[in-house]
């Protein structure tokens, strides 16, 4: 009975083990593409989003699209034709100022297929601060802002891609290694 037992806790130590040992893998290279992030906006049109929108589905797929205001009604009514979704014209109106505004035709649209590449190499602080100093203390804006956020790897993953598409210039690989860096040295830790 004892070496049972010991048997079976040796190996839910092992499996704890390999968990502990893949999972931050797994997480990182998951194979599956970056999805972009959309905070809930403030004001009335978040109650809109809250009645009519969020009890089926969330907000974040609208940054796949840079439409007009007559393109995303259009979306709208394709999207829900088949359902019963009534909405009045004061919250059609109020939700399509917001996605118009956010993701109208001026916006760049969020790309649906990037998959992050698995990275073996990392940056050091120098090479992270010159590749954060090329692509991102440009006349867009200054390095200060990058330094003064603060993210989940997630999301600076997503920041990162959004960022390449307005123009920044980072390879795959060089983006992955930004990202890494930066969940590392200004993750969610407020002290780091």
């Amino acid at each position: 009975m004892t070496w049972r037992r010991g048997h079976v806790a040796l190996w839910s130590v092992v499996a704890v083990m390999a968990a502990i040992a893949v999972a931050p893998l797994a997480a990182q290279f998951g194979g599956r593409p970056t999805r972009p992030q959309v905070e809930t906006p403030k004001g009335p049109v978040r109650q809109v989003i809250l009645k009519n929108c969020a009890s089926c589905h969330g907000i974040d797929d609208y940054a796949y699209n840079a439409l007009d205001r007559a393109g995303w009604n259009a979306l709208i009514e394709t999207k829900h034709k088949d359902l019963k979704v009534p909405i009045s014209d004061t919250d059609r109106a109020l939700l399509l100022d917001w996605v118009v505004a956010k993701f109208g035709p001026d916006s760049r649209r969020f790309p649906r297929a990037y998959v992050p590449p698995e990275i073996t190499t990392f940056f050091t602080d120098p090479e992270a601060q010159a590749l954060l100093g090329r692509a991102c203390g440009t006349s867009c804006h200054g390095v200060d802002r990058v330094n003064d956020a603060r993210y989940s790897p997630d999301r600076w993953r997503v920041v990162s891609v959004d960022m390449r598409e307005r123009g920044a210039t980072l390879t795959d690989e060089e983006l992955e290694r930004l990202v890494e860096w930066l969940g590392r040295v200004k993750g969610t830790n407020p002290n780091q």
